[in-house]
């Protein structure tokens, strides 16, 4: 493997050498990035590729045609520029790990920091530079279909994962060629849109942005990562790819961001759709200004920047400095030196046995133990009649979820699978009961020209219906795997409803009349709503969409080879009409008031964020402060005991929340300000300590329009979860 020794003042050299020779046109090319596939817009590549017209290509992902395009930019561009291929690797490229929601139920930074680090190796390996990712929008509303793609509600765990997976991806070195170039997406509010719906406007305060939104990308920043992604839709009525504010104001002034940004796809051109732009030149102009550096595929600064420029619109030093972090990075990258993929590593790559082994670790951390009365769980191996019902339990696609890269052939250990390979001697039957799909169909299948399949008649789905709860009926267990097809969540696939899809709870209320032990399994990219299911089903696990082990990793915790210590990344509401639903409220003037008089229906969570059971139990004791008052800007030790109080090693998560009582805002009722994830063996007690400071006990402030740290009264709880009952308290004086 190559390694390309550079230095930061050799590098500025080489891309002010680089800016001296480049023509107009050529500056403007690498503020350009093409799409490779074959319905991508615009002239062929190959033939913006030779005029010096791209910096970058996507939609991509063959080792061969980016050697190809790769040559034509180095041997028949005019100053032989390499070109940056670009790829959403979001979990995984052939090793797929749980998704990124799941990753971050693991409450394990190392487990997201693992799992990218085996995506950028396999991804550089096929010739990938860069991909899209992390995504590490906050989402509070789980109808949102991207949801998946984050870490979920809360910025301190976001900020966590966001950092985690910058290291994963992009590691220590810009030379090292197992690593990746990443892009924290997307800046800024996007997981906030109205009503769950994708691309709808968002309207969020700064206060809001500043201490929900902000921590997970600034984070990002402070962990080097290279890019940034803007986002599509509105803030504030101002689209986000052409907010100064974002883009110049917060990035580049006030968190000193030295990378590049690039658009979401057609989102400059898109520009004049959302009536921001009169028309494509005003489009260019107004991003470029922005601080917008390279455009996705809209082909609206290829056609309008040289102008902009000849015509005095634009600087010629305001496109070097646009120009300059792009070269700067490709020089750091030892693109130059090393521009070619080698054909034939990547399957070598994708073959090392320790990339599923990572796999199977990271989806095992990453489930949630929701439910377990009787101790039905784990499940003895001695079983010898088990029924494995549902659409998705044996559906490699469901297992390893949403947001596969282009062309990428599914090869999961299924659910069904896992359960068989561990009850090798055991009769384990099967029935899907009636399919599942969406409502209606996503534009990624005509992308890449999927068959449309008809529906299932409804003679037929009775007849699966039926088929199931034979099959179930004969067994002496009862496995049902129940959730989401992976089309149904990521874009394009919000959702008005949290409700099982189709008929599987009916399916699962039909079986579980029949008396049988049922054990329900989620495969899911989002959390799903099931109240009656969260009373009746004795076992729950919540498994997300755990990546290509995810079977293997359910029947590990099903059968107690595991023991799941996974903790929810989010709220889980009681229907789709309660979201958007989060723990770190407000309070109201009502705050103890009957649930019923704020609604008609319970305004609780079905779990609460932070939740997670164990084949364990723990207990939380001795909560002390190193000091009962402290005065501004100084901090506060934490210390709390944990002890595994079961007959089992088991993993818990220790989690830290403060309630600020009174100052200058209203301030949330819990906040998440510390958490570790500690395996302890049964009677040991470990002692944690955690600091609580200027940064986790300072805000934005609305009323004083400025970061303020008040002096007042605070909370501090420490436990298992976000309704944790141990308490102290302490007093911040001025």
């Amino acid at each position: 493997m190559h390694k390309t020794k550079d230095t930061s003042s050799t590098t500025a050299a080489r891309v002010e050498a680089l800016l001296a020779r480049m023509s107009l046109a050529e500056k403007v090319g690498q503020l350009n990035q093409i799409g490779g596939a074959e319905w991508s817009p615009g002239p062929k590549p190959e033939d913006i590729i030779r005029q010096g017209g791209a910096g970058s290509v996507l939609w991509l992902n063959d080792t061969r045609r980016f050697n190809v395009l790769q040559k034509v930019a180095i041997e028949e561009s005019p100053s032989g520029i390499p070109l940056l291929f670009a790829l959403d690797v979001i979990h995984g490229y052939r090793t797929i790990f749980p998704v990124p929601l799941a990753m971050a139920a693991s409450w394990d930074p190392a487990v997201a920091e693992l799992a990218q680090s085996v995506a950028a190796k396999e991804a550089r390996a096929a010739g990938i530079h860069w991909t899209f990712g992390p995504m590490i929008d906050i989402a509070r509303d789980a109808r949102w279909g991207r949801i998946m793609e984050g870490a979920g509600e809360d910025p301190f765990l976001g900020a966590a994962m966001a950092a985690a997976q910058v290291r994963g991806f992009q590691g220590t070195d810009p030379t090292d060629p197992e690593r990746v170039l990443a892009c924290a997406k997307h800046f800024a509010g996007y997981g906030a849109a109205d009503g769950g719906r994708d691309y709808d406007p968002v309207f969020l305060s700064e206060a809001q942005l500043r201490n929900v939104i902000f921590p997970p990308f600034e984070a990002a920043v402070k962990a080097g990562v290279g890019t940034f992604m803007s986002a599509y839709m509105d803030l504030n009525n101002v689209p986000a790819s052409g907010n100064r504010w974002l883009l110049h104001d917060i990035l580049r002034g006030e968190w000193n961001f030295e990378g590049f940004v690039v658009s979401d796809a057609m989102a400059v051109g898109s520009l004049v759709t959302q009536g921001f732009a009169r028309d494509r030149r005003d489009a260019a102009l107004r991003a470029f200004d922005a601080g917008l550096s390279m455009d996705m595929a809209s082909n609206t600064y290829l056609e309008h920047l040289a102008a902009l420029v000849s015509e005095g619109a634009l600087s010629l030093e305001a496109l070097d400095a646009m120009v300059r972090p792009i070269l700067t990075i490709k020089v750091r990258m030892g693109l130059f030196e090393h521009p070619y993929a080698e054909e034939g590593l990547l399957e070598r790559v994708v073959a090392l046995p320790e990339h599923q082994v990572a796999a199977r670790l990271a989806a095992q951390r990453s489930m949630v133990l929701l439910r377990n009365e009787g101790g039905l769980l784990p499940l003895s191996k001695d079983l010898q009649n088990v029924a494995v019902i549902g659409p998705v339990a044996d559906s490699m696609e469901a297992t390893e979820g949403s947001w596969m890269v282009f062309h990428h052939q599914p090869a999961a250990v299924t659910v069904l699978q896992g359960i068989r390979a561990k009850l090798p001697g055991a009769r384990v039957t099967y029935a899907p009961g009636p399919e599942i799909r969406r409502v209606s169909r996503s534009p990624f299948e005509d992308l890449e020209s999927k068959p449309l399949e008809p529906p299932q008649t409804p003679e037929a789905a009775e007849a699966a219906f039926q088929t199931a709860v034979a099959t179930a009926r004969d067994a002496d267990l009862v496995i049902m795997v129940l959730g989401e097809k992976a089309d149904m969540s990521g874009e394009f696939a919000s959702r008005s409803t949290l409700d099982l899809p189709g008929r599987q709870e009916e399916l699962l209320r039909t079986i579980a009349a029949l008396g049988k032990p049922v054990v329900l399994v989620l495969l899911n990219g989002r959390p799903v709503s099931s109240v009656w299911a969260a009373e009746h089903i004795p076992a729950i696990l919540e498994a997300w969409e755990p990546g290509s082990q995810g079977g293997a990793a359910v029947a590990d915790i099903l059968f107690g080879d595991v023991n799941p210590g996974g903790k929810l990344p989010v709220c889980v509401p009681r229907s789709g009409g309660h979201a958007p639903l989060y723990y770190a409220r407000t309070l109201t003037h009502n705050p103890e008031g009957n649930p019923m008089y704020r609604w008609d229906s319970p305004t609780t969570p079905l779990y609460p964020f932070g939740f997670g059971l164990s084949y364990t139990t723990f207990a939380c004791s001795n909560l002390e402060l190193s000091e009962s008052q402290i005065k501004v800007g100084a901090s506060v030790a934490v210390s709390v005991e944990v002890t595994n109080t079961g007959k089992v090693a088991g993993d818990e998560v220790v989690q830290l929340y403060i309630h600020q009582r009174w100052g200058s805002d209203s301030r949330p009722v819990r906040e998440l300000k510390g958490f570790e994830r500690v395996t302890l063996q049964p009677g040991e007690t470990r002692k944690l300590t955690f600091h609580l400071g200027p940064a986790e006990l300072g805000y934005w402030s609305t009323n004083a329009g400025r970061w303020v740290q008040d002096a007042a009264a605070f909370d501090v709880w420490a436990g298992g979860d976000s309704q944790a009952t141990l308490h102290a308290e302490f007093e911040v004086i001025a």
